[in-house]
């Protein structure tokens, strides 16, 4: 009975290790980002708004790759999430007042990048990966379109 616990044990620890490097591996990049950002605003550009939140909103669609997600927002400062490719939960909920680990209202940092000359930028903060539920850098990256803005964020 006791080689049948130590040998469980063991191949629990085993795909423990083997998940934390797949969550590691699929770790999307800043080039993957952004290409998901232009993509979406392409898309958006060609479709409209309103099949565009659609299709971000969708988990198994061309918008969620590995754990990178759009999420979408406006850009008139109200803080209500159009869209979000991993939460369902919160779109059509103000996230405005959201602080990251690091005490960082990023949601209101995503608005001032994307409503800079620029219209597009990174923004960095502490926040819990969904993939390894450990306390993470994340940086995201957002860009204007119209009267919105996209943001994709990784984490490093």
């Amino acid at each position: 009975m006791k080689n049948i616990f130590k040998t469980l044990m063991l191949a629990l620890f085993a795909l423990s290790l083997s998940g934390a490097t797949l969550a590691n591996e699929s770790k999307g990049t800043a080039d993957e980002a952004m290409a998901l950002v232009k993509k979406a605003g392409a898309y958006l550009k060609e479709n409209g708004k309103d099949k565009a939140i659609s299709a971000f909103n969708n988990p198994q669609g061309g918008f969620v790759k590995g754990d990178l997600y759009v999420f979408m927002l406006g850009t008139n400062g109200d803080g209500i999430t159009l869209a979000h490719g991993q939460n369902a939960k919160i779109v059509g909920k103000n996230m405005l007042e959201l602080r990251s680990a690091d005490n960082i209202y990023f949601v209101k940092e995503f608005l001032k990048t994307a409503n800079s000359p620029a219209g597009k930028g990174w923004v960095n903060y502490k926040w819990v990966n969904s993939v390894t539920k450990a306390m993470e850098d994340k940086s995201t990256y957002v860009e204007r379109f119209g009267d919105v803005f996209v943001g994709v964020g990784i984490y490093k």
